[in-house]
């Protein structure tokens, strides 16, 4: 696996009851996964030698991120190494125009978007439609609010275009809330879809995901997961596949992000569902059959735990596990720093408004924000 985050730990975990060997290319050893993982490779993403001397000897390569140049991959799968998802499935995660693009040619819906050229461009762009605000992007490198402005100007449109590199603009989207469609897909061409799930922002960042989604109806959940199946069939993805959704005011979906591996959104499979997104990630990349998505409950909340002015938050685990025998935590190993996520706690029940609130009460205890 390149990239040594959380994502990469919790799949690690997730394949050692198969026996799978992993090796993982790391940018420091005090990253998240390279506390635990036993076969280390320090080194850059970005270079390919160090790609190519990493490969060797891998069976297949996967991504804890979407951030290795494509034309590296090509190299890779040039050299005989399997890489999934592949390069011109990755390419659509990369780099959100040539995403909005592939999105428009397959039929999938989306908010009005195109690349803009400069200021005065945001401006005709918000012509066209309702006008002002609209949304700008980076078209590459943005995540968790990164690389995302609100706009309600031309005056407000500068700020983008000094990263230098091209700029989407989108509609503003009026909508009830943001949805994920979470499927892994096998080379072979199995595929399997979990339950359609809220996902709560605050801030730009992920705070609470609801499996399955609340009041949803089953019409629309069945579309989101359709969809979801078909962009990865049409984009060649293998391995696991978030679809970021809104739910808009007049009821239909729109496709917001895609992101080709494990998930935040998917997190609640670890303790809500027969088969967790690490684990069927590990299954399809493998070609091994998948595993079955179903949850094995009701409900179940995942709280993600951001870093705040406690640095120890060992102490607090005392509190959250008797307060509540059956939470599930999981911390990444993570210097703690304000706002950082540093881990996630699973809840699960038949209540959801109990459930909801022991979530968020177990995460916000361990950054410090709840004191009782």
């Amino acid at each position: 696996m390149v990239g040594g985050g959380q994502l990469a730990r919790m799949t690690h975990e997730a394949g050692i009851p198969l026996g799978i060997r992993f090796k993982l290319l790391s940018d420091t050893p005090q990253d998240s996964a390279a506390q635990v993982v036993s076969d280390v490779v320090i080194g850059d993403y970005r270079d390919l030698d160090t790609l190519r001397a990493f490969a060797r000897g891998c069976d297949v390569i996967t991504f804890d991120h979407e951030h290795v140049p494509i034309e590296h991959l090509r190299a890779l799968e040039a050299d005989g190494i399997p890489v999934r998802p592949g390069p011109e499935a990755l390419v659509h995660a990369q780099d959100k125009g040539v995403m909005r693009a592939k999105l428009d040619e397959i039929g999938a819906p989306c908010p009005r978007h195109r690349i803009v050229a400069d200021p005065a461009d945001v401006t005709a762009f918000a012509a066209e439609g309702d006008g002002f605000p609209v949304i700008l992007k980076t078209v590459r490198g943005g995540y968790d609010g990164k690389g995302v402005w609100f706009v309600r100007s031309e005056a407000d449109a500068e700020a983008p275009f000094r990263a230098g590199v091209p700029v989407l603009a989108e509609e503003k989207v009026d909508f009830r809330r943001e949805l994920a469609a979470n499927i892994v897909r096998s080379p072979h061409g199995q595929a399997v879809a979990y339950p359609v799930v809220e996902s709560v922002q605050v801030d730009g960042v992920c705070d609470t995901v609801i499996a399955p989604a609340p009041d949803l109806a089953g019409e629309l959940a069945g579309q989101a997961q359709q969809l979801a199946l078909r962009i990865a069939q049409e984009l060649g993805v293998v391995g696991h596949l978030a679809v970021e959704l809104f739910e808009t005011t007049d009821g239909r979906i729109l496709v917001n992000e895609l992101a080709m591996r494990p998930h935040n959104s998917g997190h609640w499979t670890q303790d809500g569902a027969v088969t967790s997104q690490f684990a069927n990630h590990v299954r399809a990349i493998l070609d091994l059959p998948l595993g079955d998505p179903r949850p094995r409950v009701r409900w179940t909340v995942m709280a993600n735990v951001l870093g705040g002015d406690y640095p120890d938050m060992y102490a607090a685990y005392l509190h959250c596990m008797a307060r509540d025998p059956q939470l599930k935590i999981h911390m990444y190993g993570k210097d703690v720093k304000q706002g950082r996520k540093v881990g996630h706690v699973n809840t699960y029940g038949d209540d959801l408004d109990d459930v909801i609130e022991r979530a968020r009460h177990a995460a916000g205890y361990l950054r410090g924000t709840v004191t009782e």
